[in-house]
């Protein structure tokens, strides 16, 4: 993990979609896509059995996004199954992340290797929220 690459996105980035975010306050995808709010990036939450999070419209899936909204980081609250899906999709954006993101208890080393391929940074089993208070701490 290197921490300059990391605080440079964190520090750059303005769209991070939120995926398996839920619309109950005391879910952690709904802590840190708040936590996110707060910081002053706009989230896409990406949940197909809600129409709406925090305010913002809810998408069924990542490719469902429309192509102006530029998602920075797909940030994944999924299982480590569903994460190969997750990441395919994330493929097929225009323009493509920055960065893929798995929260904490979340690792697919194989999706991993996938994303570095096409010029993409990493993350899994980290959650983005505890890492932006580090790195960004006053």
């Amino acid at each position: 993990m290197d921490d300059g690459r990391m605080r440079e996105l964190l520090g750059s980035a303005k769209t991070i979609a939120v995926v398996g975010m839920s619309d109950k306050p005391d879910r952690d995808s709904n802590e840190v896509g708040r936590f996110l709010m707060t910081k002053g990036y706009r989230v896409v939450p990406v949940n197909p059995a809600v129409k709406e999070v925090l305010g913002q419209k809810a998408y069924a899936s990542l490719k469902d996004i429309p192509s102006d909204l530029h998602v920075d980081i797909v940030d994944v609250f999924r299982k480590s199954e569903a994460v190969p899906g997750v990441v395919e999709e994330a493929l097929t954006l225009s323009p493509p992340p920055r960065a893929v993101w798995l929260q904490l208890g979340v690792r697919d080393d194989a999706s991993g290797e996938k994303v570095r391929q096409k010029g993409i940074e990493f993350y899994q089993d980290l959650c983005i929220m505890v890492q932006h208070r580090r790195l960004f701490r006053p």
